[in-house]
C-alpha cells in the first residue's frame, strides 16, 4: 500500500484522537477517553507502517504538521475556538513547509 495513504489514515487517527481529548474532559467522561486510546493506539501503528518506506523526518514532519493544521481546524470548527491573522499566516507556512518537504525536496519518496 501506498506509504502516504497509511500516513493520511494516521494523521486522522491522530485527529479522532485529539479530538476525543478534549472532549474527555481530563479523562473524567468514559467513551471519549476511550476513544482517546484507540485514536492514538491507532496514529501510531500506522505512523509505524509508514517508517518502513519513508525516511522518519519527512514522515514525523508531516505528520506533526498536518496534524497542527488539523487540530487548529476542528478547533474553530467544533469547539468554536476563534484563530487570528497570525494564527493563519503561522498554519500556511506549515503547510508550505510541508509541501517543500514532500514535493519540492529530494528527502522523500517520490
Amino acid at each position: 500500500m501506498n506509504p502516504y495513504v497509511i500516513l493520511a489514515g494516521a494523521i486522522l487517527s491522530e485527529l479522532f484522537g485529539t479530538t476525543a481529548l478534549k472532549l474527555s474532559e481530563g479523562f473524567s467522561r468514559p467513551l471519549p477517553s476511550l476513544g482517546v486510546l484507540v485514536g492514538y493506539g491507532a496514529a501510531f501503528y500506522l505512523l509505524s507502517l509508514t517508517l518502513e518506506e519513508l525516511p522518519v523526518g519527512v514522515v514525523y514532519a508531516t505528520w506533526a504538521a498536518l496534524g497542527i493544521v488539523g487540530v487548529a481546524s476542528i478547533g474553530v470548527l467544533a469547539f468554536d475556538e476563534h484563530l487570528d491573522g497570525a494564527a493563519v499566516a503561522g498554519l500556511g507556512l506549515i503547510l508550505a513547509g510541508v509541501y517543500c518537504l514532500n514535493v519540492l525536496s529530494d528527502v522523500s519518496a517520490h
